[in-house]
């Protein structure tokens, strides 16, 4: 076992120089990307009521089932403390404090948090969420832990955080039309940038997992392989409110996503074939036996949950969230 953890630690190592020299490109100066306070109305000036009110009026005309998903949306990601710790004990970042991985860690942590104020503030002015309630659902979610099934182990942090930044992108920029079509610009403009973040990292996290699969394909192929038999949770998953237990709650959020076309099951299977194709692991040679086994199940995954994926019914269940007013 020590082995295999100095390994991952070797490799990690290897490929940050890498990660440094690209962390420009994937994180942008903190001095010129876009903050909370340039989409929102500013209490300073005369018209800040008056842009209030305009802002109410447009979400008042949001669905039911769209202002469910914005709140399970800015819930996630504003248990960000959660997941910069979690990616401060994966072996090979946490080795050393100053070392670049952390720097990563804390660089991409602060363009996320950016994304849970933003929506925080844009849901508080927009009279149509109970706060109260849904700040309670935030503090559950970070107090109950995250368990994604990866561990500590490097390659399957950045294999989940690869899928997972995808699936935020797809949900950001749904909602940003969707929004749009309600009449909500303000709204769609700032999912829309959310989204690009969100690109633009897991950019950064699919380049980490193609350097790891030039120095250590057949552990990676093993690791993508299974990640994708326990299937990628969204960071949400434990999520909850007042009077249900951990985790009930997610899927009445996932079943509004689905309504909506946010994020569904086909969206997970393009994902896939996604970072199949950018990590190129048809072509990935000198796999051994286990390797060749990982990788025949991770190509032929899309073709089976497709299947599944078209048997699945679009979700009728209706509930009412305890965050939403009536």
């Amino acid at each position: 076992m020590n082995f295999f953890i100095e390994k991952r630690r070797e490799v990690m190592q290897h490929i940050e120089k890498f990660m440094l020299e690209k962390m420009p490109e994937y994180l942008k100066p903190i001095d010129d990307i876009w903050q909370p306070s340039d989409f929102l109305p500013d209490a300073s000036k005369d018209d800040f009521f008056d842009k209030v009110k305009d802002l109410q009026q447009s979400a008042n005309e949001l669905s039911y089932d769209l202002v469910a998903v914005l709140v399970g949306d800015t819930i996630t990601e504003e248990a960000l403390p959660t997941y910069e710790s979690w990616l401060s004990m994966v072996e090979g970042v946490s080795r050393d404090e100053e070392g670049g991985w952390m720097k990563w860690n804390r660089h991409w942590t602060a363009e996320e948090n950016r994304h849970g104020d933003l929506l925080n503030k844009y849901l508080y002015l927009s009279g149509r969420v109970d706060m109260r309630q849904m700040e309670i659902s935030t503090q559950y979610l970070i107090a109950d832990g995250f368990d994604i099934g990866t561990g500590h182990d490097p390659y399957r942090n950045f294999i989940y955080t690869s899928f997972q930044e995808m699936a935020t992108n797809v949900s950001h920029r749904r909602v940003a039309s969707l929004a749009k079509r309600d009449g909500d610009t303000l709204l769609s403009k700032m999912c829309g940038v959310i989204a690009s973040d969100e690109a633009r990292h897991a950019k950064a996290y699919k380049h980490f997992i193609s350097k790891i699969f030039e120095v250590d394909a057949n552990e990676a192929m093993i690791a993508f392989e299974d990640m994708m038999r326990k299937k990628i949770v969204m960071p949400a998953h434990f999520l909850r409110e007042v009077g249900l237990p951990i985790g009930q709650l997610f899927g009445h959020f996932t079943d509004a996503a689905q309504r909506l076309g946010v994020y569904t099951a086909i969206d997970y299977v393009d994902i896939l074939k996604q970072l199949i194709e950018e990590w190129k692991i048809e072509t990935i040679a000198d796999l051994n036996e286990a390797g060749e086994k990982a990788r025949d199940y991770v190509m032929r995954l899309p073709e089976r949950l497709i299947r599944i994926a078209d048997r699945m019914k679009n979700p009728t269940m209706e509930y009412k969230f305890k965050w939403i007013l009536a």
